[in-house]
């Protein structure tokens, strides 16, 4: 099988690739190209990557596209000028990753590494590369309209708190000289701006087009939101808060508001985005000619991001769970935009024919693995909705969580030729699973659905994200009670033991959260004790521009609720939190022992290490004065019972219903 797959297979040739060169322009037979795309990452020819959808998008409508990737902004700039002058404008995307986090970790370190660059070598884009890029195109040429995209200024397009230099920034147009901004998944944005600019509009003049953001001198329309300026939000961290929630909540409509801020003496405009992307729409972006491919300059280098999904297949756009540290929503839109199952099947079919294929596709998922086809039952509902989360505080009873087409599309890829198992490395939403539905047909196939997912689909590790166990954390954090996390376990380990086999379920959590105590992190590693974890998959609250948990980082307050809310700041207090993960390790036994003891909780040093502290009325301790920010659990061998009375939890206001 692996000879024929060879024998069908065909290399791609460097003209199959969106040009990088001169010379590769010229083997085209072009003298100029109409669209020159600059992207902070490395160029694969793969849906995954933003420059290549927008470069094949264009190019399938007729245009001229080149790309460099990762231009070196410190020489003489010869990466800038070697493809000449664009006929029609400069695009530039910072890359897949906003620079920052891809730059530095929750510490401010300075990462050793860059999952986007051949080699994984560090430092082959600048901080910051949008501006960057732009200032040079724009001094080299002044004529050239310059258009910016991508996840760092798509989540930066409204003043926001920039964590790596602990000030609020204005919009991203006060900083970066482009002419506009793209916001979201910017195919259909971007082919009508070309096309105008192609019919003779100058672009300042072009101010209708959805998820587009510049500069305007005129004032805002009686319907459209002002927001505080960015002066009074420096002034008033209460205003910023309010900012996010109006920008918020006009993100998740069908048919959201233009919106206005003044800043600097200028005003910018954002245009609302456009409605969901129909099923011909995303088939159409995905069945694009893509190699699928790395460009042949880096033959040889190895590229960390390309490697993780070479053998995959993303399913569908967009994400209903609207957790409080996430962008997805922010950039791709709460609804889901999804592929068709002829469409994914056609991926699959390319990937087999792939000669190093050996008979695994990685991950069939997308942001959320198992949101494919879902949506609201009655449309009309979902259009008039802001609500920020379908699944929190409770599943909507509007929602549709059916998993058959999910099911369908599980079988289908799996009877390819050539494919002997698919797995799923996308995060699985276990809550969206379990919830419950009016439908008793629906819950058959929900509940086969989880059990299909544990024996079929888990390549040795099924990553779940229950990211806490205090209950007033992941309310802050708009994820379900962690008490679902263990009736997922129990069902996980059930269906192990039915079908003989030994795979691991390994949960993801966050520390430092805002909401998160000292004494949350202590109580969550005996609890995840108890449950015999060891935990690996940790990370420590990273605040990125546009997530309700960053507001509240910066402001102390929830945008939704007005409340002030607890958050780790320094690297101390971050610290602390942090080492209850590694409970198990010999380096932090005597710190967390000490702390644990300032906390007056002997109950969980007995818990965490027996014989190293005498327990409270056997292990377990009933709150009082001594713990006034608990969330209520006490701890008894490991287990966690729930007690009345969630002391200073953090009340939420519904606003939709």
């Amino acid at each position: 099988m692996q000879q024929n797959k060879i024998e069908t297979y065909t290399y791609p040739r460097r003209e199959d690739f969106l040009p990088t060169s001169r010379d590769e322009m010229k083997a085209l037979g072009w003298d100029q190209a109409d669209i020159i795309l600059f992207s902070g990452d490395a160029y694969v020819d793969h849906p995954s990557f933003g420059a290549a959808v927008i470069g094949r998008v264009l190019q399938h409508a007729g245009y001229k596209v080149a790309i460099v990737p990762q231009p070196n902004w410190r020489d003489d700039l010869r990466d800038f000028k070697k493809l000449g002058k664009p006929r029609l404008y400069f695009g530039v995307s910072a890359g897949a990753m906003d620079s920052m986090v891809n730059h530095y970790t929750a510490n401010r370190r300075l990462r050793h590494d860059d999952a986007y660059t051949p080699g994984g070598r560090h430092g082959m884009r600048p901080d910051y590369p949008t501006i960057v890029y732009s200032k040079i195109l724009r001094e080299l040429y002044p004529d050239v309209p310059v258009i910016a995209g991508g996840i760092e200024a798509s989540l930066r397009r409204v003043s926001h708190y920039d964590y790596w230099q602990d000030r609020l920034r204005p919009p991203f147009l006060l900083d970066a000289p482009v002419d506009m901004i793209v916001y979201g998944m910017g195919e259909r944005t971007m082919l009508e701006l070309t096309r105008r600019i192609e019919a003779g509009e100058k672009i300042q003049d072009i101010t209708d087009v959805p998820q587009t953001v510049f500069l305007t001198d005129k004032e805002p329309e009686p319907d459209a939101i002002e927001l505080s300026s960015y002066e009074e939000c420096l002034k008033d961290k209460r205003k910023q808060s309010l900012n996010f929630r109006h920008v918020e909540e006009e993100s998740n409509k069908y048919h959201g508001r233009v919106i206005y801020q003044r800043a600097l003496g200028k005003t910018v405009r954002i245009n609302p985005m456009y409605p969901p992307m129909t099923t011909e729409e995303v088939d159409a972006t995905f069945d694009l000619p893509y190699t699928r491919m790395p460009h042949p300059r880096y033959k040889g280098k190895t590229i960390p991001a390309y490697e993780m999904i070479r053998h995959s297949v993303c399913m569908h756009r967009g994400c209903f769970g609207g957790c409080a540290f996430c962008t997805i929503s922010a950039h791709q839109g709460k609804f889901i935009a999804s592929r068709s199952k002829e469409s994914i099947v056609r991926e699959v079919e390319q990937i087999t024919h792939m000669p190093d294929f050996k008979g695994y596709i990685s991950d069939l998922g997308g942001p959320s693995a198992n949101m494919y086809a879902m949506g609201g039952r009655n449309r009309d509902i979902c259009s008039k909705c802001m609500r920020p989360s379908c699944l929190h505080p409770k599943p909507c009873p509007n929602l549709n969580n059916d998993h058959a087409p999910l099911l369908d599309v599980y079988h289908a890829a799996d009877s390819v030729p050539g494919v002997k198992k698919s797995f799923i490395g996308s995060g699985v939403r276990y809550d969206l699973a379990m919830a419950d539905n009016p439908d008793d047909r629906v819950r058959q196939t929900n509940r086969r659905y989880i059990e299909e997912l544990i024996r079929l689909h888990v390549s040795g590790r099924l990553k779940v994200a229950p990211e806490h166990t205090s209950d007033r954390v992941l309310d802050c954090m708009r994820k379900p009670s962690f008490e679902l996390f263990r009736k997922f376990k129990r069902i996980f380990d059930r269906v192990n033991e039915e079908a003989g086999i030994k795979q691991q379920l390994i949960p993801y959590f966050i520390s430092s959260h805002p909401a998160c105590h000292e004494e949350d992190m202590a109580e969550l590693s005996a609890i995840t004790k108890g449950l015999n974890f060891q935990l690996e998959q940790v990370q420590d609250f990273t605040p990125t521009p546009m997530t309700v948990a960053t507001e509240i980082y910066y402001t102390g307050i929830h945008p939704y609720t007005g409340e002030k809310v607890y958050t780790a700041k320094t690297q101390e207090q971050k610290l602390a939190q942090r080492r209850f993960f590694f409970w198990y390790k010999p380096e932090e036994r005597q710190g967390i022992i000490t702390e644990l003891r300032k906390m007056r909780r002997p109950d969980l040093i007995q818990i965490l290490y027996p014989g190293n502290g005498a327990a409270t009325r056997g292990g377990a301790k009933t709150r009082g004065s001594g713990a006034p920010d608990g969330n209520g659990y006490a701890t008894r061998g490991g287990a966690a019972t729930r007690r009345e009375g969630n002391q200073n939890r953090t009340k939420r206001k519904p606003k939709h219903k």
